[in-house]
């Protein structure tokens, strides 16, 4: 456990700036409710030398990125309140390497968002439960309301991360395993693409939550639609009659019209539609 994560568990208050309020002092008190749902978060306009506790967005301190020389990262990003508690708290969370990515892909730009007004998406949506100028709210419980939204959207990103991580784990222990360099079998579905497009596999099998099985085509590289193996072209959204009678499988009932997927009441009838397409991708390539 870092020092930081040992003194938010510890602490009982935390202190932020008071009027309106912007993702960054959002996920930040999100964050720290993460780490210490006891921790009372107070909205204040100023902070002395006597303030206790978790401070963070104001006071120019460890948690402030508002004086002249706040910390910039080394790719150009400067840093906000919520980038510099994730500085130190990431690693017991998510583990150093996912909490690094978490940071580029998640954090930065909420950061960026705060320091130099880049549009941002997430950032609009907790703009928007800022008091109107109509109201006569000082915005206390408009950004509590807000802070509630920023956590579930943190927990279900980490939730995220987390599960794919154990998924990575489940998949290298099936590639070891594995006797079939074009086909892997999954006892569930699970995040799988980042961790098998670079490998030889070209087919997952997996239950559906349909019924029966489905098997997916391993695009050739990431963002790509192009497959390294697509299912037979004639196959492609044809109803489920015609499909059997032109594939001669006989429990497929479904192709995609793009190829990238069949399903089939059985696992041997999705596997053996796999085995055709290789076998047809083969001869094509001989041709």
């Amino acid at each position: 456990m870092t020092e930081l994560t040992d003194r938010i568990k510890k602490s009982h208050d935390a202190f932020t700036h008071s009027g309106k309020f912007h993702a960054d002092d959002v996920f930040s008190s999100a964050l720290l409710r993460m780490i210490n749902p006891d921790i009372n978060i107070t909205r204040v306009n100023s902070v002395d030398e006597n303030t206790q506790g978790i401070i963070f967005d104001i006071g120019k301190g460890e948690f402030d990125h508002h004086q002249t020389d706040s910390r910039i990262r080394e790719n150009g990003v400067p840093y906000a309140a919520f980038g510099l508690l994730w500085e130190g708290v990431g690693a017991d969370i998510l583990g150093e390497e996912s909490a690094e990515k978490f940071d580029e892909k998640f954090i930065q730009p909420l950061d960026e968002s705060d320091n130099t007004g880049i549009k941002n998406a997430i950032a609009d949506l907790i703009n928007d439960f800022n008091p109107g100028w109509e109201s006569d709210s000082n915005g206390d419980r408009e950004f509590f309301d807000a802070v509630e939204f920023a956590g579930k959207i943190l927990k279900n990103r980490i939730d995220n991360i987390l599960a794919s991580n154990r998924a990575y784990e489940i998949l290298e222990e099936k590639l070891k395993e594995n006797q079939d360099n074009d086909i892997l079998v999954l006892e569930r579905s699970l995040p799988w693409r980042k961790k098998l497009i670079p490998t030889d596999i070209k087919f997952v099998v997996h239950p559906s939550n349909r019924g029966g099985y489905c098997s997916i085509a391993v695009p050739a590289e990431e963002g790509s639609l192009e497959l390294k193996c697509p299912f037979c072209e004639e196959w492609r959204g044809k109803d489920t009659e015609e499909l059997r009678k032109i594939s001669g499988i006989k429990t497929l009932n479904f192709c995609h019209k793009s190829g990238f997927m069949v399903s089939a009441d059985t696992k041997e009838d999705v596997i053996k539609a796999c085995r055709i397409s290789l076998e047809r991708m083969k001869n094509t390539e001989a041709e």
